[in-house]
């Protein structure tokens, strides 16, 4: 049904989702078994033989995860941070050192210095923007470069097409978190990446009702490796987590451009505001970032970071405060959040070279009406 077909909007509602041959039915099928009837011993007439290795709702999800973010194969996963750890134990091995941003996201930054670790692997976590210091970060052990961009929580933004460079040349792989982006914003593959990763859990759901992660390759080896582990290791997406995914898609065009609406409103009121110290929005000129985000993708995101004068006591309080946007960790859905990252998403990261700055607040900006949005924010920043 797609063959030929280029718009993402098109590709996010048939990719992989044909009519369901056996009824008829437009939406794919929650197929919820654990295993399938073989007529022989292995005869598989649908390719599927117990749902842990493949389940037709899945693969719906993970072929139409692959043609958005215009990979070879895509692959889903109970957790962002279950593709992530997949992925790193695929690719490295006791002994290997990987670079990481100096502000990844802390559940990343967990994983690796208090799991991987124990495991023997190494990490060096340099500023992303500066290529220079990425090219000197490499070692001979290195085997990929962990990018994400925008990054969390300080939304700062990495070249893909100059980081795939040096990664070319190193002959290492470059991996790009791409959930504060969606594939609708930016797709890391076209721009010389390796792997992309998502925590669908955010944009692609889109609905905060469910957890879930996704790997999306380039390299059809890579691919099958990927896919052995998952199989190996089981933190696969389940038939109806993967169903509330495949659902998020069909709408994600149309959800990205109200959530950067509404975020660019908010950044303005905020910009004006005496109570911001500091905004952290790549759409901002003064943004160091712009004119690369510019370049690589097609808006800024519904993602919104400010310092507030008075330290984390007035964080802290303009959070509690907030009535529309709900004090939560997460991002992506339809509905505002705000948080204390320092407190909440990136305690994990409290004493490291990851810290973030205590005064610090992060926005996750939904659909709602903005001039409602805009009245919570003034409320809440006294």
């Amino acid at each position: 049904m797609t063959d030929g077909v280029q718009g993402f909007e098109t590709l996010a509602i048939h990719a992989g989702q044909d009519a369901d041959p056996a009824t008829g039915a437009v939406i794919t099928p929650i197929h919820q078994t654990s295993t399938y009837r073989q007529p022989t011993v292995g005869e598989l007439p649908g390719g599927y033989d117990y749902s842990r290795a493949g389940n037709p709702t899945r693969t719906a999800l993970e072929e139409c995860l692959a043609a958005l973010e215009g990979g070879v194969r895509g692959l889903a996963f109970a957790s962002g941070m279950a593709a992530t750890d997949t992925l790193l134990r695929t690719v490295c091995k006791p002994g290997d050192h990987i670079v990481i941003p100096n502000d990844a996201y802390g559940g990343t930054y967990r994983l690796i210095a208090r799991v991987l670790d124990r495991w023997g692997l190494e990490f060096t976590a340099v500023p992303l923007s500066d290529v220079d210091g990425v090219r000197a970060a490499l070692r001979p052990n290195t085997k990929l470069i962990w990018c994400e961009t925008p990054t969390n929580p300080l939304l700062g933004i990495a070249d893909v097409t100059a980081l795939a460079g040096i990664a070319r040349e190193a002959g290492v792989q470059l991996v790009v978190d791409n959930t504060f982006a969606s594939p609708y914003l930016q797709q890391p593959l076209i721009l010389g990446a390796d792997v992309v990763v998502h925590s669908t859990t955010k944009y692609v759901g889109g609905h905060s009702d469910v957890v879930g992660g996704a790997i999306i390759v380039r390299n059809a080896q890579l691919g099958e490796d990927l896919a052995f582990h998952q199989k190996s290791m089981g933190a696969i997406s389940g038939p109806f987590d993967s169903w509330l995914a495949l659902r998020g898609l069909k709408t994600l065009a149309v959800r990205m451009e109200r959530h950067c609406d509404n975020a660019e409103s908010i950044v303005e009121l905020l910009s004006n505001h005496s109570a911001a110290a500091e905004i952290f929005y790549p759409g901002l000129e003064s943004h160091p970032g712009h004119e690369i985000a510019a370049k690589q993708m097609r808006r800024y995101g519904g993602m919104v970071s400010f310092r507030v004068k008075g330290g984390q006591q007035a964080a802290v309080q303009v959070c509690n405060r907030a009535k529309l946007f709900t004090l939560a960790e997460s991002l992506g859905g339809v509905e505002s959040l705000i948080e204390h990252p320092g407190l909440m998403t990136h305690a994990s990261v409290a004493g490291s070279e990851l810290q973030v700055p205590d005064d610090l607040i992060r926005l996750s900006v939904g659909i709602e009406s903005v001039e409602d949005l805009r009245a919570d924010l003034l409320q809440a920043l006294g």
